[in-house]
Formats: structure tokens, sequence, C-alpha cells
């Protein structure tokens, strides 16, 4: 390996092309998105108690396809994994004043789809290798007013389901997997996000799958899917003449995705398999490269489990290597590796967390009748969350890019040469 002197300091850089953007899109979607068009028939949703109330024929078969291949009994599709989670939340029977656990490290929207409901987030710390929800926090943070769990399979990886399961059903808890990152990833033979009452995917435009924004519901109780097909699509306006009798939630939104989507999904769902396989060899070259390198620990997978590595994740031994994670990521970036994450998120730190302020300006729901006790998001509750995002957490992207072996051969050499060099950022 080259001894040039580092890019931060003057020397070459490692990687001096332009990486490949990632994208599953192919002619297949095109042609799918085309005939759409043709058809005229761009959405066939009514909002109303009508043969078209669950959509046009692209709708339907995108959902019976969906349900066949995470192997559960309703698949309910919607415009974005945000509207999924509300969704969930709602037809779960979550009321106001309900607390709701939920890790720190997820997009902001697993916790203000539980205030969507007014209820509220409760947030239980992470395992510092899996990055996971931690079941041991999650039984600590249990009170008598919680009602349910959302559990994030952060990363491509799925959470420990059956200690999380096992605790719900101890305490008598719902749960909510929210499987936005990790389409296609296995717990002991079973799709992540199949497990819990309701769970399900991101279709977001930089997923391994994507139709632009959406998202796909998974339930295998029929009351469940009912009541999230309703919140998909004003059921308010629906349960009339429906024959609903259980109003509770039933304030419904326009969740609904469109016809041109789910014939992308349809084509997109085709490719899952091979768009995972791909993530899981690229990972697994980058990882050839870089578990030799001291103070630098490369992703964890549980046993039984799989990961899809939607993000490359990995730990920096600060104190082995002396030197700070930003001088590292500083140096890699000179080198030309892009996609980096210095750090992840703590949503609890949020400024709607930390001044308690949502609906309108006094504080509703924490400053109500509905909120039962004064709940804690001061900066310490989440001790490994804090401390990964604040020092030693980086992640790699590996949904940004196509990631081909030259490419991962790149990003490996960068690192090599940083580390051979470190004595240099001392």
């Amino acid at each position: 390996m080259s001894q040039a002197k580092l890019a931060l300091f003057g020397g070459p850089k490692t990687i001096q092309t332009t990486f490949s953007r990632y994208s599953p899109i192919g002619i297949e979607e095109v042609e799918a998105a085309k005939k759409v068009i043709e058809s005229g028939v761009l959405s066939q949703f009514l909002g109303a108690w009508h043969e078209d109330f669950y959509g046009g024929p692209k709708v339907r078969a995108f959902e019976r396809q969906c349900a066949d291949y995470f192997e559960v009994k309703h698949a309910v599709t919607v415009n974005s994994w945000t509207s999924g989670l509300i969704a969930a939340v709602g037809a779960l029977g979550i009321e106001p004043g309900d607390e709701v656990i939920v890790p720190p490290w997820t997009m902001c929207a697993s916790a203000t789809a539980i205030l969507h409901w007014n209820a509220i987030p409760v947030f239980a710390d992470i395992d510092p290798e899996t990055f996971n929800l931690c079941p041991k926090s999650v039984e600590a943070n249990i009170t008598p007013y919680t009602k349910a769990i959302i559990v994030v399979d952060i990363f491509g990886q799925s959470a420990d389901m059956d200690a999380l399961m096992t605790i719900a059903a101890k305490h008598k808890l719902k749960v909510i997997s929210d499987t936005a990152q990790a389409p296609g990833a296995l717990y002991k033979g079973k799709y992540a996000g199949t497990l819990a009452d309701v769970g399900g995917i991101s279709l977001n435009y930089h997923k391994h799958i994507h139709t632009g924004e959406g998202g796909v519901l998974f339930t295998n109780n029929d009351g469940v899917a009912e009541r999230l097909q309703l919140i998909r699509n004003h059921a308010e306006a629906v349960v009339g003449n429906k024959g609903v009798e259980n109003l509770s939630n039933m304030l419904g939104y326009n969740f609904r995705l469109g016809e041109i989507e789910c014939a992308i999904g349809i084509e997109q769902l085709k490719k899952l398999n091979h768009l995972v396989a791909s993530r899981q060899k690229a990972a697994d070259r980058l990882t050839n490269w870089l578990e030799a390198l001291q103070g630098l620990h490369s992703p964890v997978v549980q046993a039984d489990c799989t990961h899809v590595y939607y993000v490359y994740p990995m730990v920096l031994d600060i104190e082995m290597l002396g030197v700070s994670r930003s001088c590292i990521v500083e140096a890699l970036r000179a080198e030309g590796v892009i996609g980096l994450a210095e750090g992840y998120t703590n949503i609890h730190l949020l400024p709607m967390f930390q001044n308690k302020i949502a609906y309108g300006s006094n504080g509703f729901p924490w400053v109500s009748g509905v909120c039962k006790r004064d709940v804690n998001y001061r900066k310490g509750i989440c001790p490994v969350a804090e401390k990964l995002h604040d020092e030693t957490y980086l992640g790699l992207a590996m949904c940004m890019y196509e990631m081909t072996n030259t490419e991962i051969d790149l990003i490996g050499q960068a690192f090599c040469k940083v580390w051979q060099q470190m004595d240099s950022l001392r």
C-alpha cells in the first residue's frame, strides 16, 4: 500500500473518480408508468364507501404481491412511510396521553407519529452493537401509562424481536415495526417488519427499492388492516355506510398511493432480492478491507439474522486511536470518500422535545390533562445513543451510490491509507 502523504496535507487523493449513483429504476418501471399514464387512470380511490374505496387495479395488485412476498395476510400501501406510521399508531387504538416507547436513533417521524394522536413519546436507549432498541432499556421505561412500542430496524437489520415481543406480551403492549431501512432483512427466517402487530417498509427514493415516495404496511390482523385502510382514506366519511362501530381514531387522512407509483412498485418488488444481495456483497467486500484496522469496529449481525445494509455502520475506538472522529472523517473525505455520516441522530434532543412545544405554543399535549406525568427528555436519558452520536459512530450510506467492486476497493484503500498514517493526525 502506498505511503503517499494524506490528501488532507496536500498528497494525492485516493479516489479521483465520480461514483455512479445507485438507482434501481430501469426500463421496466418506465414502461409500467407509461401504460398507467396512457390508461388515463392515475388514481381510482374514492373517499366514500364504494367499490373504489380500496383504490385502483395497480394499488390492489401491488398490495397483493407485497402480501405474498412478505408472507403476511394484509399489505396496505400509503403515500409515505411517515403516513404509514401515523396510520399504524391510530389503527392500534392509541389514546391521548398514552405513552409509546421509541428509540432516539430513527427518523423523527417515528416519534411525531405518536404525537399526531396526542400520545406521548418515551425514549428508550439503543444496543451499542446493533444500534436497535435495547430490550432492557424498554423494560426500564415502561410505566402504567405505556401502551405500545415502536421498534425501529435501523440501518438494515431487525431489532431483537423475540425479546421485545416477550416484553410486550408481559405488559400487554402493542408493537409497531418501523422497517423503513430494512426491506428484505430476515429475522430467524421471517421478514423484518412482519413480526409485530403492524410493520412496514418505506418506498422513499433513497431506499433499496422505491416509488419516489411511498410505504407499505403489513399486518396479519383483519381488524387492524381495516382500520389502516380507513385512516388512509377519509375514515370519518366512510365509517357510517361501511357499518364500522369502533369510531376510535377514525379521523382519516388522504394517505393514498397512486396508480403510477404502484405500477412502479410492482416492478421494483421483483428486484428486491437482487438489490439486497448487491448491498450485502458490497458490505462484505468492504468488511474484508476494514476488519484488520485497529480501533474500527465493522457491523455486527445478530445470529440467525441478515443485514441488508441501507447503511454500513461502524464504531471508532477513539481512546485507542488517539484521534477525534471529526479529524478522521475530515481525512477520509479529503481522500474522496463520500456518503459518510459523522454520528446519526438523537431525536429526543430536537427543539420540539426539549421545549415540549408541538400543537400550538402552550406545550400541548405535555402540558394538558391528557399527559399523566412529567416525561423527561433531557440529555443523558439515552447514554449509549448519545455517546455514539457525539463521539464514536461513523456510517457509510450504501444506497446512495452503486458501490461496485471498484468503488468499494477505492473506499477500502482510502480507509487503509488514513489508518496507516494515523500518527500524522495525532
